[in-house]
């Protein structure tokens, strides 16, 4: 199953990290690593909320309203335009705060920053969902299982995520990282391991990805 990350990573691209830099008023270093940080808080988010099976149907629903065409509307996401707080809303819910202070801590970068930078994230991750919904004719919970297993090969190539496992875990459901790793490993037949290795290098190779020219 294709890694989510990496494919955002590659439809945002340097050039969508350059303007998420200069929108924000950062360096593109900086941009590329809050970025970097911002994309597994955002998809593990889903994980957690898609595990369950109305969690599950309902994301699949809103994936129908969103398209990868997002990608090239940056320009307007970066003036507060799209659906962003509102995704984070059902994705985040009150966890929000919690999170982007854990992302400002990690990144260097000021809150502010942080809290303008996820909603513009937020509707590309949904983006490239539905793209991925279309292409392989996704279900509900075909969609539930392809978070769960980014988010266990994330959690392999940074264990933790910095603080961030924690905080999504918090929802009192007991649903946690080893929950959503034994599903994907039932859903991959245990190559989810294999794909984490053969694209690891945790945040630092997400880093020099996103610089790359």
């Amino acid at each position: 199953m294709s890694d989510l990350l990496e494919g955002i990573l590659a439809q945002l691209g340097p050039g969508g990290v350059s303007q998420i830099a200069s929108g924000l008023g950062v360096d593109e270093r900086s941009a590329a690593s809050a970025v970097g940080l911002a994309l597994p808080a955002i998809l593990g988010g889903m994980a957690n909320n898609a595990q369950r099976a109305d969690g599950a149907q309902s994301l699949a629903t809103a994936l129908d309203d969103h398209d990868e065409g997002v990608f090239g509307q940056l320009g307007d996401l970066l003036g507060g335009g799209g659906t962003g707080d509102g995704i984070l809303g059902h994705v985040l819910g009150q966890k929000r705060p919690a999170v982007e202070q854990n992302l400002a801590q990690q990144s260097g970068l000021d809150y502010g920053v942080i809290a303008k930078l996820l909603p513009i994230l937020a509707p590309l991750v949904m983006g490239y969902l539905s793209k991925q919904k279309r292409s392989q004719n996704l279900g509900p919970a075909d969609i539930g299982s392809m978070l769960g297993q980014q988010r266990q090969q994330t959690e392999k190539s940074s264990p933790g995520l910095g603080g961030l496992a924690a905080i999504l875990d918090t929802d009192g459901d007991g649903f946690g990282l080893d929950d959503i790793a034994a599903m994907a490993g039932q859903m991959s037949g245990g190559s989810a391991g294999g794909s984490a290795t053969s694209s690891g290098g945790g945040l630092g190779a997400i880093l020099g990805r996103l610089l790359r020219r």
